[in-house]
């Protein structure tokens, strides 16, 4: 069954938003992972207007489920992941002034630094992922540097999902039967929600890992924190 990573950044920005520690992003984290999230996920930008550096390494201490972090491969950001060594380290391509990711590795002109980064990486013992546009050709290229995973970056297929799902859909499909032939595992994440999620899960093969963050949020402030990772668990279990 594909995994649920909870994407906590907005729990993050919510407490910056009035400073102090409400609401506690550890504390988020731990009930997440008792409601059923097989993972969290946290994106540290250097502004740190989200999520912190200290509370990357507070969530090491505590997190029992998979810990991913994203990022750019900055100096600063590998020190950090390889001191903190999570489960998986997912490697994206926004700048530091970029409000949300907003497109995947040009693997083709970028192979040559990923390579080096994800050796990195991999030495230390951390599980990689590349993130990716849906474009079947860029699936050599991603698997040449050595990476052990891609995350396809959903963001046209959430766009369009509403107005034909089977066409949203067709070139995720074939860009993860490339990546299952070139050895690799897929993720997926960016504006996945609990409209769409269940026909992406259902139709992409070999859908390891979806990483949620504001959608599950948004939708946990009506339906409750509890309710909406069951309720995204169960989207999933039924793909």
């Amino acid at each position: 069954m594909t995994k649920l990573s909870v994407n906590i950044n907005k729990i993050a920005t919510l407490r910056n938003a009035r400073g102090g520690n409400r609401p506690d992003v550890i504390e988020a984290a731990q009930r997440i992972e008792s409601f059923g999230a097989d993972g969290i996920t946290v994106h540290p930008r250097p502004d740190e207007r989200h999520i912190r550096r200290s509370d990357v390494y507070a969530l090491k201490q505590v997190v029992t489920t998979e810990f991913n972090i994203e990022g750019y491969p900055s100096s600063d950001f590998m020190q950090m992941v390889l001191e903190v060594k999570p489960h998986q380290v997912t490697l994206v391509p926004d700048p530091p002034e970029a409000i949300t990711s907003n497109a995947g590795w040009d693997v083709l002109q970028q192979g040559a630094f990923l390579t080096e980064i994800v050796g990195q990486l991999k030495e230390a013992g951390i599980r990689t992922s590349i993130f990716l546009d849906a474009r079947p050709e860029l699936v050599a290229a991603a698997a040449a540097t050595g990476t052990d995973r891609i995350e396809l970056y959903t963001e046209s297929y959430a766009h369009l999902f509403a107005h034909n799902p089977a066409e949203a859909v067709a070139p995720f499909v074939k860009t993860a039967e490339a990546a299952a032939n070139a050895g690799l595992g897929v993720n997926a994440g960016h504006d996945l929600s609990h409209e769409n999620l269940h026909y992406f899960a259902t139709h992409v093969p070999g859908l390891l890992e979806v990483s949620i963050g504001h959608a599950l949020i948004c939708d946990a402030l009506y339906w409750g924190l509890e309710n909406t990772v069951r309720l995204y668990k169960r989207a999933l279990e039924a793909s």
